[in-house]
This record gives structure tokens, sequence and C-alpha cells, in this order.
């Protein structure tokens, strides 16, 4: 068994891989552009606002990304192509491999088929959840004690079967026999991230639905409702204030312990904007925006901004036990750190009024 350990956030988790999983290989040039970004190296990846999917290509290019194109899958014999889709992309956890012996808060392992008697408790399953818009993305179950998901379900056959136990300290993602290798990863993914909520809740730790972006040494996050332009608020801040730089673009790490300092970081998880820096920051400001036919900012009450905060925070809210750890954090922040509201249209303008207020 293989395994590699990721600093996320100050916390460390691993990832262990069983045979035939493997990690892929990253290329020299890969490498070199995973020190960078360890590193906390800004190379120059923008964010994707929804009107500028172009730049998905972009920021690929720049990542180093090679996709697999039917002429080279058919010029490879079968155990290359058994190999290929069994190497496993990791890459944008690679800035935050940690070589430093050190227990990890919790384990993921990816296992190739599930298990007869995952399969066979089906029936004492409880649905708890179903994620996204229909057919859902990912249903949640309870089992006793211990936590499911199952990805992409149709007729009782799924993508994998990810199984956490009571304390979320082990987690084993349980793939699917020819399941593509892309669907494969993008699960392992989401697993971590689920797996990272729960085992963090209770650690002052958050993660937000938002687009980070520091300036001045300090992070300012931009956070709302989806579509109301995080992205292309922080596009925004880096055109017309050329001292600013991007840290993430979707998920980004808040910790901020009773009586310390509040910390974003940055993290693997930065939806469709490949930004995996290895960095963090003092938080300076967090910004709730909403559309408007004109540019307006007013700092919110302690109480608005909790419920700002909340609705923003990434986590599992039918589970009250983590809702409840998260609430302290939540607010902490709320009461001690500036949130605004911008009423804002996408232009340098909202840049202005907003860097004019929270800075």
């Amino acid at each position: 068994m293989s395994g590699r350990t990721y600093l996320i956030g100050g916390h460390a988790v691993r990832v262990q891989l069983e045979q035939p999983w493997t990690f892929a290989k990253l290329s020299p040039e890969q490498e070199a552009l995973v020190e960078r970004l360890r590193a906390g190296e800004d190379i120059g990846v923008e964010s994707v606002p929804a009107d500028r999917p172009e730049q998905l290509e972009v920021n690929d290019s720049l990542m180093g990304k090679d996709p697999m194109t039917r002429e080279r899958w058919e010029t490879m014999s079968a155990a290359e192509r058994a190999a290929f889709r069994h190497a496993l992309d990791m890459q944008q956890y690679a800035p935050f491999e940690t070589k430093v012996d050190t227990a990890p808060l919790f384990t993921l392992t990816v296992h190739e088929g599930v298990p007869a008697e995952i399969e066979e408790s089906r029936s004492q399953w409880t649905e708890v959840t179903a994620v996204d818009q229909l057919p859902p993305f990912y249903y949640g179950y309870t089992l006793g004690d211990k936590t499911l998901y199952e990805f992409f379900p149709e007729k009782d056959i799924s993508a994998g079967i990810f199984v956490m136990n009571a304390d979320y300290s082990e987690g084993h993602y349980y793939a699917r026999e020819r399941i593509t290798l892309r669907c494969t990863s993008m699960q392992v993914n989401t697993s971590l991230m689920i797996q990272y909520t729960f085992a963090t809740a209770p650690l002052d730790t958050l993660l937000l639905h938002a687009s980070v972006t520091r300036y001045e040494g300090k992070g300012n996050l931009f956070f709302g409702v989806s579509g109301t332009g995080k992205s292309t608020h922080s596009r925004l801040w880096h055109q017309w204030v050329p001292e600013s730089d991007l840290m993430n673009d979707d998920n980004p790490v808040i910790r901020f312990p009773e009586g310390g300092p509040c910390t974003v970081y940055g993290s693997p998880w930065s939806g469709k904007t490949l930004c995996y820096r290895n960095v963090q920051a003092p938080v300076n400001a967090l910004v709730r925006l909403e559309q408007a036919h004109e540019n307006e900012i007013s700092r919110l009450q302690p109480l608005s901004a909790y419920a700002s905060v909340v609705a923003a925070v990434s986590t599992i809210r039918w589970n009250h036990r983590i809702m409840d750890s998260l609430v302290p954090t939540v607010e902490r922040v709320a009461m001690n750190v500036p949130c605004f509201c911008l009423r804002c249209r996408p232009d340098r303008e909202a840049v202005e009024v907003c860097k004019n207020a929270i800075i």
C-alpha cells in the first residue's frame, strides 16, 4: 500500500492507495510547478467566471495538464491502459504534501471494488441527504455509527461508495471497476473534502465557499449565493489592483482558535480555477456580494454577519453534531472580523468602492 500525507489548513491528512491504485507520476515540468506552488508562488492562474470558460484551457496549460486523447489511447497496450486507469491524479494536493512524520487527523484509503458486506447492508441504510440538482450528484446515508456516500447512483449501480467511521478518523473510498479514471479522481477529491469538513469541525476550522484575494499581506474573502460573481469580483481586483493576488477561488480554509488570530489558507479545493497555492494570511475582511445596478457597501452588524457566514460554510447541515461544533467558530468570526455587504456591478468602480471600505 502506498500513501502520502498532506498538510491542509494546518491539519495533516493521509491518503492511502491499495493495489492496483497508484499515484499518477508528474512530469518534470509539473514537479517544478508544484515546487513553486508549495513555496506559495503566484503562477498566474486566474479566476474562471461563468462567462469566461476559455480561461479553463489557459489554466490547464499553466498546470501542465496533458489530457488523454483518443489517438494516444488507441496506441496503448492493455497493460498500459490498465496502469493509466488506476493512476490517481492528485496533482492539486502535491503542493500540500509534507514529508514530516506527523500523525494524521484522518486517513482515507482508496480500494478497487465494493465489498459484498457493504452491498448486502443496503437495506439498512438511512438516507439523510441528496446533494446538487436532480438526479443527485450523490446521496448520503447513515449505517449505525457509520456515514456513507454513494456517488452517481443509478439503478443500484454507482461510481463508488465512500464510508467513514464514527469519529471520521478513517475513510474508505470503494471505486467500482470499469469506472473512468476522471470520475474516480473526482469522487476521491470530493470524499477528501467531505471527510476534512467532518473531522476539522471541532477544531476551530471552517471551509468557506468563497474566493479569497490577498492584498497587503492580508486575505479578503468574497462570498455569496452561487452565481453572484465571486470569481468575477476577484478577477476584477487582480485586473485593477496589481498588488493583489488570488489565494483560492472556491473553498479556502479558515482557522480561528479562541484567543488566536483568524487565518485563511489556500487549499486543494478551488473549483474550476486551478489555484492550489500553499499560502496563508491573516483575514482582513469578509465581503458578501449581491448583484445590483449601483455599487454600494455597508458594514454588517454581528447578527447579520453570523447569518451570512454560516450560510457560506461548506458543511453537512443534516449532521447536527457537526453543525454544533462549527457554531463557536462562526460566532468568533462574526464578532471579530469585519464583515460587509457589497451590492455591485461587475466593474472597476465596484473594486474601488470595496477597497476603500475594507482596507
